[in-house]
């Protein structure tokens, strides 16, 4: 009896030495961190990522926490720039000793930074930017919520080549690996509908001035483009496009399906077509989602919600129950396994999020939209 008494008891001493090493928990505390561009041209889709991690964690700690732990986030700017990006990331990790990341910033960034959050191990959400290279192959600690652009383009100009057959067309894409998703998705269209492609072409990552591309989408003839910019090239884009009375039907991809990016267009912006897995803003989800973020958060923080503040809401809820589903004794292995159970989350705010065994990807149902200028909004498409 002494024997079993004294194993039992080095068995709890280890739990709780386990315990004690697991970092970023404390008996009152749990510490998450996430990157994302707060500053530079995409800052407009970073500071509404983070405002929709305030508005989960917020609702968290005023539901009483993770089980008795209140959540704390540490947010870092890396301004879109790789080099920031790994920096941050190591400060989070080795210096704050986050427990989990709830994001790891744009495409580009969030590939570079994939070698550290795996060699480190611990749990991380990468929603902001689903492109392929995250989840493919499958590792073991990141998991992103969404669709990929691959995809999303896909659906977005198999759409319009159904709505507008014998059609021609033209497409510029940013020359990174944003871009190159986008071509990749648009590739496939291509080939499957045997479209008429008059114009392909690459800007440059920070490209302002427009004028001398869409000068060539005229001359092409091409009477549907694809104006595959962030947020500014998008705009820029479409004003050149008015500015030289070339009226092509005009498709964007989810970047720039804010309205902000709306407002900036102008009357040229109405009408045109876009693609998204989360709803759209005159849905009753959303609304409400608007409604219980106003009690939760400040009117600065409501101001800059838009369709990315949704993603990182519910992609940052998924984190925040597989952590209460461990219950007191949380660790990254338990918060990984949970995160990998999740089967028909809902939030009303996209389709249900599962995963699975070896699945990191949600693979989120898109939806064809189209911008409404007079209310600066987007709606989904009969």
């Amino acid at each position: 009896m002494h024997f079993r008494t004294l194993m039992a008891a080095l068995l709890v001493m280890a739990s709780t030495a386990a315990m004690a090493q697991q970092q970023g928990v404390t008996d009152k505390e749990i510490l998450l961190g996430e990157v994302e561009p707060l500053t530079g041209p995409p800052a407009l889709l970073g500071i509404a990522y983070n405002v929709g991690t305030k508005i989960a964690i917020a609702e968290a700690n005023k539901a009483g926490g993770v089980n008795g732990r209140m959540l704390k986030l540490i947010v870092e700017d890396d301004g879109y720039v790789s080099a920031r990006t790994l920096q941050a990331l190591r400060k989070l990790i080795e210096v704050d000793k986050i427990f989990a990341l709830t994001s790891l910033s744009g495409s580009g960034a969030s590939v570079a930074a994939l070698p550290v959050v795996e060699k480190a191990g611990l749990p991380t959400m990468a929603s902001i930017a689903p492109i392929s290279q995250l989840f493919q192959p499958p590792r073991k600690n990141v998991f992103a919520v969404g669709q990929t652009y691959e995809e999303g383009m896909y659906q977005l100009t198999r759409y319009l080549a159904m709505k507008f057959p014998d059609k021609k067309w033209g497409i510029l894409t940013q020359d990174d690996d944003y871009g190159a998703t986008l071509k990749g998705g648009f590739g496939m269209t291509a080939r499957e509908s045997k479209l008429n492609v008059v114009y392909q072409a690459d800007y440059k990552k920070g490209q302002q001035d427009f004028s001398s591309e869409m000068l060539k989408v005229r001359s092409s003839g091409a009477e549907i483009f694809l104006a595959g910019g962030v947020i500014a090239e998008t705009v820029g884009m479409v004003r050149e496009l008015e500015k030289l009375n070339a009226k092509p039907v005009t498709a964007m991809f989810w970047p720039g399906r804010v309205s902000a990016t709306l407002k900036l267009m102008g009357p040229a912006g109405d009408g045109i077509y876009a693609v998204d897995y989360v709803e759209a803003e005159d849905s009753a989800a959303y609304k409400a989602f608007l409604e219980k973020a106003k009690t939760l958060v400040g009117e600065a923080e409501i101001k800059a919600i838009n369709r990315y503040t949704i993603a990182s809401y519910v992609s940052t809820r998924v984190l925040i129950e597989a952590m209460r589903r461990c219950g007191k004794a949380l660790t990254w292995e338990c918060t990984i396994a949970e995160i990998e159970k999740t089967e028909n989350f809902k939030t009303g705010l996209m389709g249900p999020v599962n995963f699975g065994k070896g699945v990191r990807f949600s693979s989120q149902a898109v939806r064809i939209m189209r911008a409404d200028f007079a209310t600066l909004s987007y709606k989904p498409v009969e």
